[in-house]
């Protein structure tokens, strides 16, 4: 059984997270969300905010696909991450070249510690690559409407926390 791993904030969750994930699910028999806690990044949401926001998301993709998938917080190295998760395969979202700088060089690092894990880079849907989490809560800060950029139930959570 092959199973791949798609880490990441998702803080919160966007169409275009949800593209990536929806393609990865080909690639694997079970998709694991790694749910990175990262406090030094001060997410907006909650961990068990975004894995609920995952786990509601992703529930008609699995289902569609047929493909398991389940949602791993996780607050250690991506590396340790995936051996935690029995993952074979890392799955990377790319948007832009930049992006790729990045990636590259962690998947030099990772290769290091663990040679036995490949990193798979999809890239996003040409409708997807400006998405970028940061820049949604900035615009539902501002009172922007971000209905292009997540699903209506994250809209909502978004228009919650920037109401009080």
């Amino acid at each position: 059984m092959r199973t791949a791993l798609y880490p990441g904030t998702f803080d919160p969750v966007t169409r275009g997270h949800l593209d990536i994930i929806r393609r990865a699910t080909v690639l694997a028999d079970e998709l694991v969300i790694g749910v990175a806690i990262n406090r030094d990044k001060g997410p907006l949401f909650s961990l068990e905010e975004r894995v609920a926001m995952i786990e509601s998301e992703t529930r008609s993709i699995s289902e569609e696909t047929e493909c398991p998938i389940r949602v791993h917080p996780f607050d250690n190295l991506l590396i340790d991450c995936a051996r935690d998760a029995g993952a074979q395969i890392i799955v990377r979202g790319l948007r832009a070249v930049a992006d790729f700088e990045y990636e590259y060089q962690m998947v030099g690092m990772n290769r290091v510690l663990d040679d036995t894990i490949e990193t798979v880079f999809l890239m996003a849907e040409a409708e997807h690559q400006a998405i970028a989490s940061r820049l949604v809560k900035e615009i539902a800060r501002l009172g922007g409407d971000v209905t292009s950029f997540v699903p209506k139930r994250v809209e909502a959570a978004l228009r919650a926390k920037f109401s009080g």
